[in-house]
């Protein structure tokens, strides 16, 4: 049974992309956040800057309050999602993620920093479960990875941009000025798309378990303009008309179950997308705002912050081809067998940088081969994490869970990988200086190995079969009661 058959079935539109454009923007910002924080926290540790002095407290704070306040903005946008509409709150984490980031460029001394920065955190967190879902109930099947992907995979976008930014400020600017000007430069691209979020209509999906037939002929011509295959055709005499089976999807009526089957029925599929991103996220945001620090034990002190920078960058950049790889493969290969490959891959890889450093205690002390080349190791390490698990955690829950909790499942999933992430932020700086960027290594080769069990015991397979197939949503058509599986 296909009832969305017309959308799913419909070849890509001009709004399509503009759908995706409008979904992606808050992605960008959130990874020029997570590399532009780190950028930050070099300067006002190389620089006596009057009400930002780091405290070993203050240092935790300013690198995890955003990803604190995420996991609150996933979990409250993810419910309401669900429950009042993905259209009535889109657009709400976007002014609040512009707003925080703005702010943050302004604070007078580092508490107002945290405090905007955790405002920040709230729009970031809400706008996972919101932007995926409605990219997702508007996608075709054959595209529908792809462009969920492609939303996400503007955090790539946003990393080379931070890096870029990050380095001309510190090379051309004061201290002082130049990371204010890192901080609200991540609120532009939010704000572009604040406008163009409340003019998206309610997706098809959500309407229909609304039982909206309205909301659903409207999502219908949203997505068919500029479509080659539009829901329209010409009759033998030349009279425009509505194609077959597009009237049928205005009778359909989604059936939203109890909150005690939902959670009988997929706490196996919840461990997985929610566990796996926890242990993503752990590696991914661990490294990745302590990126200068582990980039500097292997590479050696640079002779300028600037350059400290540029270093801890290349990474992002790796991975920013790791973003376009699963765009490019995501519909082909799968989503199950790219995440898994993306574990074993960061698994094998953690294993063999942490088994060519020699160190004394927690310091790096030499390597068995050139460090030049450990560090190309750990570099491509970010290709496999953003082509692996960095984009299929996010692209999965947004397929798999059924219409009426599908943003509150991919809320949850999200909020367990920001965890993971606020965990690794608070405690990587001082595990940096215990057991070392080799024990950090062990410890993520470990839960990377954990985390592609996980996905081969308790993640299904989304490609290439509907939303209303894949998540088992209970359908009624014309009155008559189907269970699409």
């Amino acid at each position: 049974m296909e009832p969305f058959k017309p959308i799913d079935s419909m070849k890509l539109s001009f709004n399509h992309i503009k759908v995706w454009y409008t979904a992606g923007m808050g992605f960008f910002t959130d990874a020029y956040d997570l590399f532009i924080i780190g950028a930050i926290l070099d300067i006002f540790s190389a620089n006596h800057l009057p009400g930002f002095e780091l405290t070993p407290l203050y240092t935790g704070l300013l690198a995890s309050s955003a990803i604190f306040t995420a996991i609150f903005g996933q979990l409250i946008f993810g419910t309401l999602g669900d429950l009042i509409g993905r259209k009535t709150v889109y657009g709400v984490e976007a002014s609040l993620l512009t707003a925080g980031a703005a702010l943050s460029a302004i604070s007078p001394n580092i508490i107002w920093l945290i405090i905007f920065r955790s405002i920040m955190g709230i729009g970031i967190g809400g706008d996972y479960p919101i932007s995926a879902t409605i990219m997702s109930e508007y996608a075709n099947v054959k595209d529908r990875g792809k462009l969920v992907a492609l939303v996400f995979a503007n955090q790539g976008i946003g990393s080379v941009v931070a890096v870029a930014v990050g380095a001309i400020s510190a090379f051309t600017l004061p201290p002082d000025l130049a990371w204010r000007v890192m901080a609200f430069i991540g609120a532009i691209p939010a704000a572009t798309v604040i406008y163009l979020r409340r003019k998206v209509p309610e997706t098809p999906r959500y309407s229909a378990l609304k039982g909206d037939k309205q909301g659903i002929q409207k999502s219908l011509e949203f997505v068919s303009k500029s479509s080659e295959n539009g829901f329209k055709d010409k009759n033998e005499s030349g009279v425009e008309v509505v194609k077959d089976n597009v009237n049928n999807v205005a009778n359909v009526k989604i059936v939203r179950p109890r909150i005690t089957e939902f959670l009988s029925k997929y706490w196996l599929l919840l461990l997985g997308t929610a566990g796996t991103w926890f242990l993503l996220d752990i590696a991914f945001y661990g490294t990745g705002i302590y990126s200068g620090p582990i980039v500097t034990s292997i590479l050696g002190k640079p002779s300028s912050v600037g350059l400290e920078i540029v270093e801890a960058g290349i990474p992002f950049m790796v991975g920013f081809f790791g973003y376009f790889t699963a765009v490019a493969l995501m519909d082909r290969l799968g989503r199950k067998p790219i995440q898994t490959l993306g574990f074993v891959m960061m698994a094998l890889l953690y294993s063999v940088i942490s088994l060519v450093l020699v160190t004394a205690g927690a310091k790096v002390t030499g390597f068995l081969i050139p460090a030049t080349s450990a560090f190309a190791l750990y570099a491509l390490s970010y290709f496999f994490i953003d082509f692996g698990p960095n984009t299929t955690t996010f692209v999965i829950p947004s397929e798999v869970y059924p219409t009426g909790y599908r943003t509150t499942g991919h809320g949850i999933s999200a909020a367990a990988g920001k965890t993971g992430a606020a965990i690794s932020t608070f405690y990587f700086g001082s595990l940096l200086s215990s057991i070392g960027i080799k024990g950090i290594l062990e410890l993520l080769a470990v839960l990377s190995v954990i985390g592609a069990a996980l996905t081969i015991i308790a993640i299904k397979e989304p490609k290439h079969r509907s939303l209303e197939e894949v998540s088992q949503d209970t359908v009624i058509v014309e009155s008559q009661a189907q269970n699409s599986k």
